[in-house]
C-alpha cells in the first residue's frame, strides 16, 4: 500500500452520529461528501495507515467530534438507513462477497463445559497474568476450568443441558443470506464463534474454500468493547497477516451498531410488546442488564463500551417516548467476575436497592445480547428472578434477546450493503476525535484506533491502600492466584500433590 498522502472521496458514506438538530425532516443525514485523508502514522503496524475523517456538514467542516461524543446523551442520533443509495451492483460487480458474524460461542452439551471454559479463560482479555507468569495461561486456565466446570454444568443443565447460541446464531447468519439475497447482494454467510464451535479459524477456511474475495466482517455484540468485539478481531489479525490469501482479500469491519434505527426500533418493539403484559405497564420500572468489563478496561484503556451502552440505552428511551412510553429506567451491569472492580451499578445490588426502595415490577431488559444464552436464560431468568422476588419486587417480566426478529435482521442486511464501498478502501477514522460511532475500516486499523494498548492492559489496582478496601481485596485476590500459580508449578514439575491424588492434574497431559 502506498504509505504517501492521498485524498479519496465517495459519495455514499454510512450513516454518521449527527446532532439531531442537524436532521432532516425524513431523519437522514444532510451530508454532502466525505472527504478521507490518509496520513502515515508511525505508530501504527507497518501495514496499516492512520486516517482521518473529516465530515463535509452542508458545506462546513466539523471538527468538534469530541463534543458531539461527550454530548451524545443529549443530542445523539439515530443512524438511519441508507441502503437504497448505495449501488451494491456496481461495487460487488464480479466478485464473491462473504458476511463474517463474530460470536461468543458457547458449549452445545454438557461434555463441551470443560473445554469450553479452557477456551475461554485462556484467552488473556479474561485472565490477565502479569508478564513473568504469562506461560502459565494454559496450565491456569486449565485449572480454573475443572474448578469451575462443575457449577457451570449445573447451569447449562438448567437451560436443557447446552447453550443455543449456536444454534440462533447459525439462524441469524440464514436470515441475513435472505435478507441479503431480496435486497439484490447475494452473499455467503458465516459464523465464526471465539471459544467454541465452530471456531472463527474454522469460518476462515470455509472462506477460504470457497473463494471470497470481499468480506465484511461483522461482529454480533451492538456495543464494542476490548473484551468482546476487540478479542475476536485480535484472533482475525493475527490470523490475516499469516495468511498469504486473506492478506489480499479485501475487507472491512462492522465494530459497533447500536446506534442503527433499525436495531433501536427492534428493541422498542419487544420492550413495547413485554409492558402489555403486566397489569399496570406504566408503573414497571425498565431495567436494562449489560455484561459488565473490568473497570480498568474503561478507564486506562480507553474501551468504549461504556460510553455507547449509555448512549444505547438513551437512544432505546428515546425511540419508547415517541410511542408515549415514558416508564422510570436504569442500567446496571451483570456477570462480574473475580477480586477486580468492575462496571457500576451491579445488577445484583440495583435489584436489591430497587425492592427496598418499594419498586413493585421490573421488566429486565438483556441490551447487550442479541441471542439467548446462559447468561440470559440462567442468569437473569433464574438467578435474578429469584433476586428480585426476594427484595420485594412482584411482578417480574424480560424481554426476550432479538434472535432472527425480522426488523433486526433487515437493519443488519442494510448495515452490510452499507459498509460496501469500505471493502479494501481506506478506513472512515478519526484518530484524534474519537468519535462516538466506531468507524469502518480494517482489522488492523480498528485495533490501532481502538485499542491501542492491547498489548498491556493496564493493571486494575495501581496504588495499594491499607484496610478492608477495593485495593486491599484485589490485592489478596493477586496474593492467592500466585499462590495457586505456585502450587501449579510444584505439581507439574515434582509430579506430586493434592491435584495428582484428587485425579485434577492429569487432565494437563
Amino acid at each position: 500500500m502506498n504509505q504517501s498522502s492521498m485524498n479519496i472521496r465517495i459519495q455514499t458514506p454510512p450513516p454518521l452520529l449527527l446532532p439531531r438538530a442537524k436532521l432532516s425532516s425524513q431523519g437522514t443525514c444532510p451530508c454532502t461528501r466525505v472527504q478521507l485523508e490518509a496520513l502515515s502514522n508511525s505508530n501504527l503496524a507497518k501495514r496499516s495507515l492512520a486516517t482521518r475523517c473529516y465530515l463535509v456538514w452542508s458545506g462546513t467542516p466539523v471538527t468538534m467530534a469530541r463534543q458531539l461524543h461527550t454530548n451524545s446523551s443529549q443530542t445523539g442520533a439515530l443512524a438511519t438507513s441508507g441502503s437504497q443509495e448505495v449501488s451494491s451492483t456496481s461495487i460487488v460487480g464480479n466478485e464473491k462477497l462473504g458476511v463474517l458474524l463474530l460470536n461468543l460461542g458457547g458449549p452445545e452439551t454438557l461434555e463441551d463445559v470443560q473445554p469450553f471454559l479452557f477456551n475461554l479463560f485462556a484467552d488473556p482479555d479474561i485472565i490477565r497474568l502479569p508478564r513473568p507468569f504469562r506461560f502459565l495461561q494454559k496450565p491456569l486456565a486449565q485449572f480454573v476450568s475443572v474448578v469451575r466446570s462443575p457449577k457451570s454444568k449445573e447451569g447449562y443443565a438448567s437451560i436443557g443441558g447446552g447453550s443455543p447460541l449456536r444454534r440462533i446464531t447459525d439462524a441469524q447468519a440464514e436470515e441475513l443470506k435472505k435478507a441479503l439475497c431480496a435486497k439484490n447482494v447475494p452473499a455467503n454467510v458465516y459464523v465464526g464463534m471465539r471459544y467454541w464451535h465452530p471456531f472463527t479459524e474454522e469460518a476462515i477456511e470455509q472462506i477460504k474454500r470457497d473463494k471470497i474475495t470481499k468480506l465484511v466482517v461483522l461482529p454480533l455484540y451492538p456495543q464494542f468493547s476490548i473484551s468482546t468485539s476487540g478479542s475476536s478481531l485480535r484472533l482475525l489479525e493475527n490470523i490475516f497477516r499469516e495468511d498469504e490469501y486473506l492478506v489480499n482479500m479485501q475487507h472491512t469491519v462492522i465494530p459497533s451498531w447500536y446506534q442503527r434505527e433499525g436495531y433501536i426500533k427492534a428493541m422498542g418493539d419487544l420492550i413495547e410488546k413485554e409492558l402489555g403484559n403486566f397489569d399496570r405497564p406504566e408503573e414497571v420500572m425498565i431495567f436494562f442488564s449489560a455484561h459488565g468489563v473490568p473497570l480498568a478496561y474503561v478507564e486506562d484503556a480507553g474501551d468504549p463500551y461504556k460510553a455507547e451502552m449509555e448512549e444505547c440505552v438513551d437512544l432505546i428511551m428515546e425511540e419508547l417516548e415517541k410511542r408515549r412510553i415514558n416508564n422510570a429506567y436504569t442500567l446496571a451491569y451483570q456477570s462480574r467476575v473475580g477480586p477486580v472492580e468492575w462496571l457500576r451499578p451491579y445488577t445484583d445490588e440495583t435489584i436489591i436497592e430497587l425492592g427496598r426502595k418499594g419498586v413493585k415490577s421490573l421488566l429486565a431488559v438483556p441490551i447487550s445480547f442479541v441471542s439467548e444464552h446462559i447468561e440470559t436464560l440462567e442468569e437473569i431468568d433464574v438467578e435474578y428472578k429469584e433476586l428480585a422476588l426476594e427484595s420485594g419486587v412482584e411482578n417480574w417480566g424480560r424481554v426476550p434477546a432479538l434472535g432472527c426478529e425480522p426488523t433486526f435482521i433487515l437493519d443488519l442486511a442494510d448495515a452490510v450493503i452499507e459498509s460496501l464501498p469500505y471493502v479494501g478502501a481506506m478506513a472512515v477514522s478519526n484518530l484524534e476525535a474519537r468519535q462516538s460511532l466506531v468507524p469502518l475500516g480494517s482489522v488492523e486499523e480498528l485495533l490501532a484506533a481502538y485499542d491501542s494498548q492491547r498489548r498491556e492492559l493496564p493493571p486494575p489496582v495501581v496504588v495499594w491502600e491499607w484496610g478492608w478496601t477495593k485495593s486491599a481485596e484485589t490485592w489478596n485476590g493477586r496474593a492467592a492466584m500466585l499462590a495457586v500459580l505456585v502450587l501449579l508449578v510444584l505439581e507439574v514439575t515434582t509430579g506430586e500433590g493434592f491435584l495428582h491424588q484428587w485425579g485434577v492434574l492429569p487432565l494437563f497431559r
